[in-house]
């Protein structure tokens, strides 16, 4: 079989959600499937690591995809043509994208739909293009793959899909994120934040995740409660992030920036507890690499999170600094508590992995194509 995916999010230096599910999912996928071809499109120059065996054919499509009337372009006519001229049995695309103007078959992974519950969000050109395709590719799709329970439902609400269309296939974890030793969290600590400890967020600086409510419930509990504890925000900015970036200057806040994957399993595995306090997510991947490393979580009582943290956390209303902060200040101060929710991590996260990810994924293209 010919099978075409979508890999225009694999960017050396610049890894996000799309770009590690691709990664995690697609790199298991070609070595794993040595009897088929893959084409891999990008939409500009790709380092060689990202071609990850002899079968896999990578090829750069042109314009570069990267606004919405770009997007057009790539999905509907270049994306199309090389369909067409590579004898593509299956198109799989991680980000939900698809062609329009093909009837080769088509797998959408839709992660989620923040955009349609909290379009001002977005920038008014991406909000535009997203709320009018979305429902296209949604229904143009013969399969779509989600990452929760929750993502699947609404999906169908929104979007009146039929829901055997749509399977889940929970995301993992990056499997360096492991418990560290005393001696290594020290270390760690002594670099990063003086020798202090820490609570940390991993992710992108976009509004949905709630930064400012994370940031002034930190601030909240900083006062109530006095303590040397300091808050390590990983991330860049994206869409609306200025805000946020003006609060570099609030004590005991340390942002990072975009942190290299051998740095960052240290951050997380050294933190007192990881704090994931979005109002929308479809999954949320740092929960369960926090807690493949023993970390518990602070984390939202709504949209997915509930069902990817389990009873390994603290869920709180995104909504009431009152309650973020009091999170913040019990993990601060109960020790059994944090050692109760480390065990319950531990074990939760073994729920979730991209093998079983790339098994489910794997089912339905195999059906599509042979069907």
């Amino acid at each position: 079989m010919n099978i075409a995916i979508n890999t225009r999010f694999l960017l050396p230096h610049k890894m996000e959600g799309f770009g590690w599910f691709t990664y995690e999912v697609v790199k298991r996928m070609v070595i794993q499937r040595p009897e088929h071809h893959f084409y891999f499109f990008f939409d500009r120059p790709f380092d060689d690591k990202f071609v990850f065996s002899n079968n896999v054919t990578p090829i750069v499509l042109h314009p570069q995809a990267r606004h919405p009337i770009l997007f057009k372009l790539w999905f509907n006519y270049s994306v199309t043509r090389a369909l067409k001229k590579y004898n593509i049995d299956l198109f799989f695309s991680p980000d939900g994208y698809l062609s329009l103007k093909t009837n080769v078959k088509q797998i959408a992974v839709i992660h989620d739909l923040n955009f349609e519950h909290y379009p001002k969000d977005l920038p008014k050109s991406a909000r535009r293009y997203l709320k009018t395709y979305f429902p296209k590719f949604a229904h143009k799709a013969d399969k779509i793959i989600t990452v929760s329970n929750f993502s699947k439902n609404d999906i169908i609400k929104t979007y009146h899909i039929d829901s055997n269309k749509i399977v889940v296939a929970h995301n993992g974890g990056n499997e360096g994120f492991v418990p560290l030793s005393d001696t290594k969290k020290e270390a760690l600590k002594q670099v990063l934040t003086n020798g202090q400890d820490y609570f940390v967020y991993v992710g992108s600086l976009h509004r949905r995740k709630n930064i400012d409510r994370m940031t002034e419930g930190f601030k909240t509990f900083k006062k109530r409660y006095k303590s040397d504890l300091k808050l390590v925000i990983v991330g860049e900015g994206m869409w609306n992030s200025q805000s946020i970036k003006e609060k570099e200057h609030l004590s005991d806040v340390i942002f990072t920036g975009h942190l290299e994957i051998n740095k960052l399993y240290k951050v997380v595995g050294a933190a007192k507890a990881l704090v994931l306090v979005s109002y929308f997510e479809g999954f949320g991947i740092p929960l369960v690499e926090a807690m493949r490393c023993g970390v518990p979580v602070i984390t939202s009582n709504v949209t997915s999170m509930p069902e990817v943290c389990g009873d390994a956390g603290l869920l709180v209303n995104p909504f009431d600094i009152n309650e973020i902060s009091m999170a913040f200040e019990t993990l601060s101060k109960d020790t059994e508590l944090r050692q109760t929710l480390s065990q319950k991590a531990v074990e939760q996260a073994k729920k979730f992995s991209w093998q079983k990810s790339v098994d489910i994924i794997w089912n339905e293209i195999d059906r599509l194509i042979t069907r």
